[in-house]
């Protein structure tokens, strides 16, 4: 009887097995019907990884072709996406032809175990509700100010004491790593403004978090679904629940349980009255399902797009101690020598501050590139034929590298670039879509400048902060938005007086 038993079991398992490869193969076949095999040498480049040569960041390489094209336009046909860094077809995808370039069922399914239905992933009447609703809260005095509270607060409990406790001291080696520090600042902030509740990243021992790890773990793996040659690629995965597809269902499963407790701890609390952004939104949404989509979305967009920004800050401003001094200067004259967070009337005063930090996205945007999914058969502006169902990519971080758009001094840091007569002038959005442009344009833009600008003052009056290896370019690793591998290690010294 126990034989039968092995027998029947070894049975099975070879059934199975012969089951799911013939399920693989299958699939595989579909792969090459679906997307024919390209030996362009774009292409090969890419599927063999040999750019990774010449190049450190996937970013580098596109930017490296894109300056090659006569269009500034190229097509990476193994991956069906067309690549843009030319204006002209920026302002047709983001505003001319905007309804025919939704962000498109192929990117919401990508990001949908993540995103589900937030903001960043959805178009249509879901879209413009949630844009709707931010747009009224978000552009509120009371949320400002509110905003601007939570952000002060937290420089000055925990930021400040945080530096200056490390501050020329030689544990660690002397060196704490800022990105690292700026991600759990956002991470507290956003969670603070949004939910009404204190993860405390930031408390002196800079605790772990297994929210924060989960996060990144899901916003890294999201990503890389995109980069995949068919999304049947990682579909297989999914359905067999292995490698980075069992990472993320993990991951995500983490991240839906702190967003029901949070949701459910503000019911608890009552939400009538609540300033943060989860109980505006309760009052009108009952689906808790899609409030934890909202709630993600919002973590997604107050956390690492404002800890990239600060870190590539401090990355440049490492290496040009006279725009940290230019800053220094301006602020002392704005808000005289005292230490406390500037107003929202004092910032609109420094114009070189502002400069300096568009010019830091500029030359590192937080997120690199964006796509959208073309609906129906187009031509952009430079003659591109784009074919329904194609998807096509605007690259900020390419476009802020390109002389034919901010001329021979494209790769130099700046800022004086944005000001005349000591005025900030802005350009056009489509030329620097850093905050995306037209309908889709960042609502949280104010808001995350001022946070940055807050960050920017006290830490730049108070410390000198000074990279390990300010030689070294950043190097990204793979995510929705910038991070820079191996964190940004810095020294930090408190300044006299």
């Amino acid at each position: 009887m126990a034989g039968l038993e092995s027998i029947s079991t070894v049975f099975c398992f070879l059934f199975f097995s012969f089951t799911a490869l013939f399920s693989l193969f299958s699939l595989l076949v579909f792969i090459l019907r679906l997307r024919p095999w390209c030996n362009c040498h774009v292409c090969r480049n890419f599927l063999t990884s040999s750019w990774t040569k010449d190049f450190d960041n996937f970013c580098d390489w596109y930017t490296h072709l894109l300056r090659k094209s006569p269009t500034g336009t190229i097509h990476l046909h193994v991956l069906g996406n067309i690549v843009t860094s030319n204006p002209e077809n920026v302002e047709h995808i983001l505003k001319t032809r905007f309804d025919n370039y939704p962000k498109g069922k192929p990117f919401t399914v990508i990001l949908g175990d993540l995103l589900g239905r937030g903001i960043f992933n959805v178009d249509g009447d879901t879209w413009r509700f949630q844009r709707k609703m931010a747009s009224l809260e978000l552009g509120s005095l009371s949320v400002r100010s509110h905003a601007l509270e939570v952000v002060a607060a937290e420089i000055h409990s925990r930021l400040i004491p945080l530096l200056a406790s490390v501050s020329g001291k030689e544990s660690n080696g002397g060196v704490l790593d800022l990105q690292d520090v700026f991600r759990r600042f956002s991470f507290d902030n956003i969670c603070k403004f949004s939910f009404g509740l204190d993860p405390g990243c930031l408390e002196p021992s800079l605790p772990a978090s297994k929210f924060a790890d989960a996060f990144d773990l899901a916003s890294k793996l999201s990503a890389e679904r995109a980069m995949t040659s068919s999304p049947v690629l990682w579909k297989i995965k999914r359905f067999f629940n292995a490698g980075s597809e069992k990472q993320l269902k993990e991951a995500v499963t983490m991240i839906d349980d702190l967003a029901k407790e949070m949701i459910r701890q503000r019911r608890e609390m009552g939400f009538g009255a609540k300033n943060d952004l989860l109980s505006r939104f309760m009052a009108t949404v009952d689906d808790d399902k899609y409030l934890r989509d909202i709630v993600v979305s919002f973590l997604l967009a107050g956390r690492d797009t404002i800890s990239s920004g600060l870190t590539s800050l401090f990355y440049l401003l490492s290496q040009h101690p006279e725009v940290t001094q230019a800053i220094r200067e301006e602020s002392d004259r704005v808000m005289g020598r005292a230490g406390a967070t500037p107003s929202f009337e004092q910032m609109r005063e420094m114009h070189y501050l502002h400069a300096v930090l568009y010019e830091t996205m500029r030359l590192f945007p937080p997120v690199q590139f964006d796509s959208k999914f073309c609906q129906e058969d187009d031509v952009l502006p430079d003659g591109t034929f784009v074919k329904s169902g194609t998807r096509v990519t605007y690259h900020p971080y390419a476009m802020g590298r390109m002389e034919s758009i901010w001329g021979p001094d494209c790769l130099d840091f700046k800022p004086e670039r944005w000001l005349k007569n000591g005025i900030y002038s802005p350009e056009s959005s489509y030329r620097y879509p850093v905050f995306q442009a037209g309908e889709r344009v960042c609502l949280g833009k104010e808001l995350a400048l001022v946070e940055m600008k807050c960050v920017a003052v006290a830490l730049i009056r108070r410390f000198d902060i000074q990279v390990s290896q300010p030689g070294q370019a950043p190097r990204f690793a793979p995510g929705l938005t910038a991070t820079v591998r191996g964190g940004l290690p810095v020294r930090v010294e408190e300044r006299e007086g």
